[in-house]
């Protein structure tokens, strides 16, 4: 059974890649660079490359900063999806887990699959996943189970984004993953919500840090975005500036240097938080509904227990019933 599910699963990806379906899929696109590109093959059964320890350490001192900037994040962000079975990896721009979050009884299962630190999930060892794709498309993505490029990665559930650092430069990337075989579309979304805004909270924090005696506001561009940060100096000289607020003057020349009154910063991030809680509050009001109202139906549906969906309710003002 396990040979025919492994032969299906390759012959799905081959079907796809030669159906010319890469040029209108982003999933098919990596499963061809996957077999093409990487030459690999989706059949096969080799363990995930690990990194030495003296690799791995040395990895995390050239990521020092940013991971000192992302452990308040990392922790939050466990608090909000470690109950749901999952783990979250904070990955270097090589696609190397330099940090993890999970719980202890599920250590040995991670660890097997390769969900752990010093394993390699570049999209060049390990084909179509989470954390390699994103850092080759450079953008939010979630990678489902079947979706995986190696048949043995297929129990896997992986939302990952990527992480920018304070010059605007890809950093690694941030990743909950999970083996659940029940995980619904609604819990993806509220993964993949606490996910963007774990990335965005790691962002400004590493920019805060690295213009630690500058004055940081929010970029107002043609494009507004929570990641939109100016660092300016005592004469109000932007003297940095994020790859989102970069994104937003793009066609103004170089963003740095000029006036802060030019460049047009507020010192406000409450709009960011108001969308968030709008998007979390729609799922939850969602699954509620399909509960009739029941919280203990609506909390095995989104796969939380009923105290951690009762918290939420209070936070997000939501009505209490059943």
């Amino acid at each position: 059974m396990a040979r025919m599910q492994t032969a299906h699963h390759a012959d799905r990806i081959h079907s796809a890649i030669r159906s010319g379906e890469a040029a209108s899929s982003a999933l098919v696109a990596s499963w061809q660079r996957s077999s093409r590109l990487h030459r690999l093959d989706p059949t096969e059964r080799r363990s995930p490359q690990r990194l030495e320890q003296a690799r791995l350490e040395a990895a995390r001192d050239q990521s020092a900063p940013l991971l000192r900037a992302a452990r308040p994040s990392l922790d939050r962000l466990y608090q909000a999806v470690g109950g749901m079975g999952c783990c979250v990896l904070f990955a270097d721009r090589d696609g190397v887990p330099l940090e993890r979050r999970g719980a202890a009884a599920d250590d040995e299962t991670f660890e097997d699959w390769g969900l752990w630190p010093g394993t390699l999930w570049s999209e060049d060892s390990e084909g179509t996943n989470g954390i390699g794709t994103c850092l080759v498309e450079q953008r939010a993505l979630t990678i489902h189970r079947h979706q995986h490029f190696f048949t043995r990665n297929t129990l896997l559930s992986c939302t990952t984004a990527p992480v920018w650092d304070h010059e605007g430069r890809l950093a690694g990337a941030l990743d909950v993953s999970s083996c659940r075989a029940d995980q619904t579309e609604d819990v993806t979304n509220l993964v993949a919500l606490a996910v963007a805004e774990a990335a965005r909270r790691i962002e400004a924090e590493t920019f805060r840090l690295a213009f630690a005696g500058s004055r940081i506001v929010l970029a107002c561009g043609a494009e507004w975005s929570p990641n939109g940060l100016l660092a300016a100096d005592k004469d109000d000289i932007v003297v940095g500036a994020t790859r989102a607020a970069r994104q937003a003057f793009k066609g103004r020349g170089n963003l740095v240097g000029t006036p802060l009154a030019l460049a047009d910063g507020r010192d406000d991030e409450n709009r960011y938080s108001d969308e968030v809680r709008h998007a979390e509050k729609v799922i939850l009001e969602r699954a509620l509904s399909r509960a009739r109202g029941n919280v203990s139906a609506a909390a095995r549906q989104l796969g939380v227990s009923r105290a951690t969906l009762h918290r939420k309710m209070s936070k997000l003002a939501l009505d209490r019933r059943g």
